[in-house]
């Protein structure tokens, strides 16, 4: 099969939109509630799930036909818990205001039903450029999700994007403006209702093709 075939293709594609694994799967909720109150955090969190996602079931699918059927999980689990590992210290060195700010979730992408589930469904039974697009294609699919979420909840919590004020300092009431920072939007609560309204927006758009 060519590297960039049709088939290839669609199992890239697919998790952006058709089979996201938020919006259609439901998978990984607990992380896109929890990191989703500003824009950073949520893009950091979405990148480095992707490439977790992606090495790791470029690294299973290598050697899935040498794992024992019984310890398989474990080993899927050894992989991913090492790869998480080097993210977690890659952010300390370079961004460790997120890294804070992501707190214990970034260790948590361990037990990630996005990771484990690909890892089970796809690359215990394909090659590694197909497993590899597997991975890129959904962990993109999750990262829009919370890119989407974390916009509104910072825009509309804070009047910020990436900590920079956006919402002019006239239009809010203390200074004679209209305008009042919604603290709903910071509070997990809001997220899970915003990723419920990403997700009836979506199957509502894709009604006909998920028929």
């Amino acid at each position: 099969m060519s590297l960039f075939s049709k088939e290839n293709g669609a199992i890239f594609t697919g998790p952006l939109n058709l089979n996201n694994p938020i919006a259609v799967q439901v998978l990984g909720i607990c992380s896109a509630l929890a990191v989703t109150s500003q824009l950073k955090p949520a893009i950091v969190m979405g990148l480095s799930v992707t490439v977790i996602t992606a090495f790791s079931n470029v690294i299973i699918s290598l050697i899935r036909k040498t794992i024992p059927n019984r310890i398989r999980i474990i080993v899927q689990l050894v992989v991913v818990a090492a790869l998480v590992t080097i993210v977690s210290n890659i952010l300390k060195a370079y961004v460790y205001d997120v890294s804070v700010q992501l707190s214990v979730y970034v260790g948590l992408i361990i037990t990630n039903c996005i990771l484990m589930g690909r890892l089970e469904a796809f690359a215990m039974q394909n090659g590694p450029w197909e497993s590899f697009l597997d991975g890129i294609g959904n962990g993109l699919g999750y990262a829009a999700v919370l890119v989407v979420v974390g916009f509104v909840r910072e825009l509309l919590g804070f009047g910020t994007i990436f900590g920079l004020t956006i919402i002019p300092e006239g239009a809010y009431m203390e200074a004679g403006g209209l305008y009042i920072n919604n603290g709903m939007m910071t509070m997990p609560a809001m997220a899970l209702i915003l990723v419920a309204c990403v997700i009836w927006v979506h199957r509502a758009v894709n009604k006909e093709e998920n028929k």
